[in-house]
C-alpha cells in the first residue's frame, strides 16, 4: 500500500496523474502467487495505495468492499481523483518465477497515456519493517521512502550514507558529519561502548538520536504511544472478534477469543463472550461459572471442580461428567489421569501473540514489528509487562519500544528482517530478539545484559525456515509468534541470571544469521515450495458425501 501511495504522489509531483489512461502492475514476489492469489492481501494493499490510501490511516473495515468494487466495476480511482479503467486479469501480472536484482519482494508500476505511450515507471521493494525502497533510496534505515511525503522527511534522514552495500567503518567521519545523529552505532559493540562512555541506557541513546532527526520531546512521546495504541487495539480486536474462521482455503479457526475466555480474567471492559460476562481490569471477582468451548471436556471438568470448592453449586454437574482416561489399567505402567495445568505468563503471552497474528491474517491493522508475519511477538511481551509487571506503563512502553528499535536496527544493518531473504529467523527470530531486549531493559538490566538477552533470543532461532502452508501467513506463523513471545521472556530471564557471563555476542549472532540466510535454500524463504507447505495436503474441494 505504501509503495502505491508513493508512486501516486510522484505522479502528482510530475504533473502526470491526469494523463494516465492505463496502469500496469508486475509483482515479483517470493511467495507462490499461483497458490495464494488475493488471500495474501497484496493486490488489495497495492490497489488501495494507488487510490491514495495510507496503511496507517485507512479504515481496515472498508478494504474488502472497496477491493470488491474495483473488481466488479473494473475501475480505479487514482489518488482518489482520477478514474481509469482497470482489469485485474489484464493489468496485474504475477511473476513469482522471476526475481529482481535488488530484493525478492519487488514490484514494478508503469503508467501509459491514451495513445499507449509510457508516461512513467518505477520499481519498489518491500524489505521488511514497513520499508519500501528502490535503487535510489537504498540507504541505512531507508527512511527516505518510509515517509510517504518525501518533502516532510527530515534532512538528516535523507543524507545517511552507510548501508550494507556500502559499509563504512570510519566512525570519525560519521561523528564529524553534521547530518549524523549524536550517537551513531552500527553494531552491538559500538552501541554498548556509547552507553558506557556517556552513562546512558540504550533507550536514551535512541531517544536522543530521534531528537536529532527533528522530533520534539512531545513528538517522540506521541509517536511511541501511537505505536502502542495500535498494538493494544490489535490485541483487543483479536480477543473480542465474533468471527470464527480466518480467510483462505485452510479454513483455520480463530483461537484468540477462546483462549482469552479460558483465562477467565480480562483487562478490557466490554470484552465478553456468550458464556463470559464483561470483566473490567483490577480486582474483579471471578465469575461463578464459565462454560468450556465445545469439545473441551477436560477444561469443563477442571472449571467445575474449581468452582465446586468455592460455591458448592456445581456438585451435581461435576459428578455427572466422567473423565475419560486413555490407556489400559491392566498394564504395569498405569495411565496418567488428565489434568489442567495453568501457567499464567505463558498463557497470556500466547493469547496476546495469537490475537495479533489472527488480526494480521484477516487483513486488520497491525504494527509491522519488525514484519507483518512476526507482528505478534513484541506486542504480546509488552502487553504482559504493562498488565502484570509495570508500575509506570508509559515509562515502560517508551523504554521497551526504544530498546527493541535499537536491536531491530542492528539486524537490519547487519543482516536482514525479511523472510524472503533469510527465512523465518529474519522475522520471528528477530522479533524474539527485539522483545527479549525490551523485556530485559524494562526489568532494569544494564545495557550489556540487554544485548545478551537479544543474542539469546536470536541464537535459538537460527536456521528457522519460512514455509507457510498454502502461502498464507497462518500456519505455522500464528503459533510461531506465540512461541516467540514465550521464548523472548525466557531469553531475558536467562541473560539476567547469567551475570554477564556468556560466550557469544550479539554481533556474532547477527553475522551467523546473515551467513545462515545466505546458505539457506530459496525453498525455505517464504516460497511455500518445501517444508510444511509441501508435506501438508490442503484439499481443494470438500466431497459432498
Amino acid at each position: 500500500m505504501r509503495a502505491g501511495k508513493i508512486f501516486i504522489n510522484d505522479l502528482l509531483e510530475l504533473g502526470l496523474l491526469e494523463k494516465v489512461h492505463t496502469v500496469k502492475i508486475t509483482l515479483y514476489v517470493s511467495f507462490n502467487s499461483a497458490i495464494v492469489g488475493s488471500d495474501h492481501h497484496t493486490p488489495q494493499a497495492i490497489l488501495l495505495g494507488l487510490e491514495g490510501s495510507d496503511p496507517e490511516t485507512i479504515d481496515t473495515g472498508t478494504i474488502p468492499s472497496r477491493y470488491a468494487a474495483i473488481q466488479e466495476t473494473k475501475s480505479l480511482l487514482l489518488g482518489g481523483t482520477h478514474h481509469i479503467h482497470y482489469d485485474m486479469d489484464r493489468d496485474m501480472l504475477w511473476r513469482w518465477d522471476q526475481v529482481l536484482k535488488t530484493h525478492p519482494n519487488g514490484m514494478r508500476f508503469s503508467v501509459f497515456g491514451e495513445q499507449g505511450d509510457l508516461l512513467a515507471t518505477n520499481e519498489y521493494f518491500s524489505v521488511g519493517g514497513g520499508f519500501v525502497v528502490n535503487e535510489k533510496t537504498k540507504v541505512d534505515e531507508n527512511l527516505f521512502y518510509k515517509g510517504v511525503d518525501k518533502s516532510s522527511v527530515h534532512g538528516a534522514r535523507l543524507h545517511q550514507t552507510h548501508s550494507l552495500s556500502e559499509p563504512t567503518n570510519e566512525r570519525g567521519e560519521e561523528e564529524s558529519d553534521p547530518c549524523s545523529p549524536p550517537y551513531p552505532f552500527a553494531s552491538g559493540d559500538s552501541l554498548l561502548a556509547l552507553t558506557r562512555k556517556h552513562n546512558m541506557t540504550i533507550a536514551q541513546i535512541v531517544y536522543d538520536n530521534e531528537l536529532h532527526f527533528g522530533y520534539s520531546h512531545e513528538d517522540i512521546r506521541i509517536k511511541l504511544m501511537r505505536i502502542w495504541s495500535v498494538m493494544d487495539d490489535c490485541i483487543r480486536t483479536g480477543v473480542s472478534t465474533t468471527e470464527e474462521k480466518l480467510p483462505g482455503r485452510l479454513g483455520l479457526r480463530r483461537r484468540a477469543p477462546m483462549l482469552y475466555r479460558r483465562l477467565m480474567r480480562g483487562f478490557y471492559p466490554g470484552v465478553a463472550g456468550p458464556t463470559l460476562p464483561s470483566i473490567a481490569a483490577g480486582n474483579t471477582p471471578i465469575p461463578e461459572s464459565i462454560e468450556a468451548p465445545v469439545g473441551d471436556e477436560y477444561f469443563s471438568r477442571a472449571t467445575a471442580d474449581t468452582h465446586e470448592k468455592k460455591t458448592g453449586e456445581n456438585r451435581v454437574a461435576a459428578s455427572s461428567r466422567g473423565t475419560r482416561v486413555i490407556g489400559s489399567f491392566e498394564h504395569p505402567i498405569l495411565p496418567m489421569p488428565p489434568r489442567k495445568t495453568m501457567i499464567p505468563a505463558m498463557d497470556f503471552l500466547s493469547c496476546y501473540a495469537i490475537a495479533v497474528n489472527e488480526v494480521n491474517a484477516s487483513g486488520g491493522r497491525i504494527v509491522t514489528s519488525p514484519t507483518n508475519g512476526a507482528a505478534g511477538v513484541i506486542p504480546a511481551v509488552l502487553k504482559y509487562i504493562v498488565e502484570f509487571i509495570s508500575d509506570d506503563p508509559e515509562k515502560t512502553i517508551e523504554t521497551f519500544l526504544l530498546t527493541a528499535a535499537a536491536v531491530g536496527m542492528l539486524f537490519k544493518r547487519g543482516s536482514t528482517i525479511s523472510a524472503a531473504e533469510g527465512g523465518c529467523q529474519a522475522e520471528v527470530g528477530v522479533a524474539c530478539s527485539m522483545a527479549s531486549a525490551g523485556f530485559a531493559a524494562c526489568m532494569g538490566a544494564d545495557p550489556e545484559t540487554v544485548l545478551q538477552a537479544a543474542e539469546i533470543g536470536i541464537e535459538h532461532n537460527l536456521g528457522l525456515t519460512c514455509d507457510p502452508i498454502d502461502g498464507l501467513v497462518q500456519v505455522p506463523c500464528i503459533e510461531r509468534n506465540s512461541l516467540g513471545a514465550v521464548k523472548a521472556v525466557t531469553a531475558a530471564q536467562l541473560s539476567m541470571a547469567s551475570q554477564n557471563v556468556y560466550s557469544v555476542t550479539l554481533d556474532e549472532a547477527i553475522e551467523a544469521m546473515r551467513l545462515t540466510a545466505a546458505d539457506m535454500s530459496v525453498k525455505y524463504k517464504e516460497t511455500s515450495l518445501s517444508g510444511l507447505a509441501r508435506t501438508v495436503k490442503i484439499p481443494l474441494t470438500v466431497p459432498a458425501c
